[in-house]
């Protein structure tokens, strides 16, 4: 009998290496102790461009644009569980992942139920202690519901929507953030447990 490792597929939204690409490894090395497989896939120096909703996918069951989704497309069909990661833009989201949420349309033409049933949870990365980290999450959060991917919390006492955390635009300062790595900790423990639970 041969036990099969469960796959943990990482995107990093950030358009640097830096904070957030330190968080989502930080995620991905406790995933990897813990006995998961993990991949990585930050945005940093990647070519993703914006989906055109041309509708092309829905006749040819592919994306008409031919750039650096594909190894998106792959991560996420061959992962049980699914970390979004993003810097804080505008109060929200990167415009890195929102263009990578909105081309996953291409892949659910081919199957709707690609993603259905998968583990999903969400990290936020803020150059400010309240800089939107919630507005991140809850973007995050309604992704997962609209695929079919299962949304996995912190819990009620300090995570409530997922991991955030305050980098002050300093690696070295995100370091610091006992508080911030608290909320991973808390976040990876459920995710961990619902992973077990329903994959």
């Amino acid at each position: 009998m041969y036990l099969i490792k469960m796959k943990v597929f990482g995107i990093c939204g950030s358009p640097r290496s830096n904070t957030t690409e330190y968080v989502v490894k930080s995620a991905l090395e406790k995933l990897e102790s813990d006995g998961f497989e993990t991949e990585l896939f930050s945005c940093f120096g990647k070519d993703i461009k914006p989906c055109m909703h041309c509708d092309y996918c829905l006749e040819n069951k592919k994306c008409i644009i031919e750039d650096d989704m594909a190894d998106v497309y792959k991560g996420l069909q061959e992962a049980d569980g699914i970390i979004l990661a993003t810097s804080i833009q505008s109060g929200g989201i990167s415009s890195n992942l929102a263009a990578i949420m909105d081309r996953t349309r291409a892949f659910e033409a081919v199957d709707y139920n690609l993603l259905r049933g998968k583990i999903g949870m969400s990290i936020a990365v803020g150059g400010d202690r309240t800089g939107g980290q919630d507005f991140a999450h809850l973007k995050n959060i309604t992704y997962f519901m609209i695929h079919g991917i299962i949304p996995v919390s912190g819990g009620p006492f300090g995570s409530n929507l997922g991991a955030s955390f305050w980098s002050n635009d300093s690696l070295d300062d995100i370091k610091k953030d006992e508080y911030g790595m608290k909320s991973l900790d808390r976040t990876l423990k459920e995710f961990e447990n619902f992973l077990k639970k329903y994959i």
